[in-house]
């Protein structure tokens, strides 16, 4: 008996961290969203998104390339970063045709009271929704994939899907600093319809973050998958 409990608690622990779907989506999928479905008869997509913004320092290059290349994206910004001198970017984003996510920086969502989380995001998108003059995506994304099923009992409270990326769809570099030389190869060589991209235009510590691989990884990227030929769309 003892094995099986200390199985069933090895197996269930990543499913609150796992970087991908795993045991909490699979008897109740549509709470989350992985991976878009392919539009029969239309061109392949991508998904492209950003975290951890807005960030003064480097969101607005970052929209800069989005504008350059032609490409619509999401962005999940953490609510403490919206602040009077990012909220001229959060109506940029919007304005130029981007949607916008809920985010956080935190793991401590992963254990708060359904209730409690539910009422935090209906303020965040509020917020938003006062800036930008309409409603943000019904999605969040939380920190680093953490997630429990208190925190989707706290979504379907409220209408909304957990938002996540497609496997190894990431600016993450196994510990190397992130550069769009590196990483906009890999992004492309892995590409495939439907799939979302993550990549950082700030950080969860530090709003002002050197993310200068953000728009570079944009501008070598889009091209390239632009040729074989992806469309880029919001996830809403």
């Amino acid at each position: 008996m003892f094995v099986l409990v200390a199985l069933a608690a090895v197996v269930a622990a990543p499913a609150l961290a796992a970087p991908c779907s795993s045991l909490l989506e699979a008897l109740r999928p549509e709470r989350s969203v992985w991976h878009v479905t392919p539009r029969p008869g239309e061109a392949p997509a991508i998904y492209l998104t950003f975290d951890d913004g807005p960030n003064p320092e480097w969101t607005p290059a970052l929209l800069d390339a989005l504008r350059d290349t032609g490409a619509r994206a999401t962005f999940f910004l953490i609510d403490r970063y919206i602040t009077g001198e990012t909220a001229p970017i959060v109506q940029r984003i919007a304005g130029e045709g981007h949607a916008i996510g809920l985010h956080s920086g935190t793991r401590r969502l992963m254990v708060t009271e359904p209730e409690e989380l539910a009422a935090m995001l209906q303020q965040a998108a509020a917020r938003i929704t006062a800036i930008t003059g309409r409603e943000p995506c019904r999605l969040f994304r939380p920190h680093a994939g953490w997630r429990s099923e208190a925190m989707y009992d706290a979504l379907d409270r409220i209408g909304y899907q957990l938002a996540g990326w497609t496997w190894g769809m990431w600016d993450f570099d196994w510990g190397r600093q992130r550069r769009a030389d590196r990483l906009a190869p890999r992004l492309a060589r892995k590409a495939s319809d439907g799939d979302i991209i993550v990549i950082h235009d700030g950080h969860h510590e530090n709003p002002r973050a050197d993310r200068r691989h953000a728009p570079e990884t944009v501008r070598r990227l889009v091209p390239e998958l632009r040729k074989r030929p992806f469309v880029f769309r919001p996830l809403c």
